[in-house]
């Protein structure tokens, strides 16, 4: 357990911020919310540079060490503090790290971007976007007619990476109604205890 509160710098209409936000409240972990201003571009300025040079968020401080990268974030409070969300078995890993470059790809050009486009009020054409999401829903739901979870029938880091762009798919126009395994491992998912939701984003006109 930490000495001290985690503290977490994150935009709550992020998906990529809840990951972390919901897997410290999963493991619970004692941490403090520090909202970065996205739109004035506060992530931009040069104190949050030194903490990411990328200027992206989420970014995290624990007893003197700062990691960013929603997936390397995970990666470290499990290893650090919540070792059975982080297999050691060999092949267990392997298809846990299978899901964080699926994250990284088809979920956030797909689910990720569709929403992006909708809530921001873009004029982006999101139809690429929803086919990339759609085709990876129709592979998760039959991979999840024979699990419970993506990895074994326990939920793990690579249910925490991919729920939240998949759940609120429908803010990307993406219905999840023809994926029934994937709608019944969300609820899997929001049944876990200490699960905390994220906001709900509405589209600009």
């Amino acid at each position: 357990m930490p000495t001290q509160p985690i503290t977490l710098y994150g935009f709550k209409l992020s998906g990529h911020c809840h990951r972390v936000e919901l897997f410290l409240n999963l493991a619970q972990l004692p941490y403090r919310y520090v909202e970065v201003n996205l739109r004035s571009g506060e992530q931009k300025k040069p104190e949050f540079l030194e903490m990411n040079r990328f200027g992206q968020v989420p970014v995290i401080e624990d007893d003197g060490v700062t990691i960013a990268d929603s997936n390397a974030i995970l990666v470290y409070l499990a290893s650090r503090y919540a070792p059975d969300w982080y297999p050691q078995d060999g092949m267990l890993r392997a298809r846990l790290q299978r899901w964080f470059s699926i994250t990284a790809g088809p979920l956030a050009f797909g689910a990720a971007t569709a929403r992006w486009i909708n809530v921001s009020g873009s004029k982006a054409d999101p139809t690429s976007a929803i086919e990339r999401a759609n085709s990876l829903f129709t592979v998760m739901n039959t991979e999840l007619n024979a699990l419970l979870f993506l990895v074994s029938d326990k939920p793990s880091l690579a249910d925490i990476a991919m729920y939240t762009y998949t759940a609120h798919a429908p803010e990307g126009n993406i219905s999840l109604e023809p994926f029934p395994n994937v709608q019944a491992w969300v609820a899997r998912i929001e049944a876990l205890p200490r699960f905390v939701p994220m906001l709900q984003s509405q589209p600009r006109q």
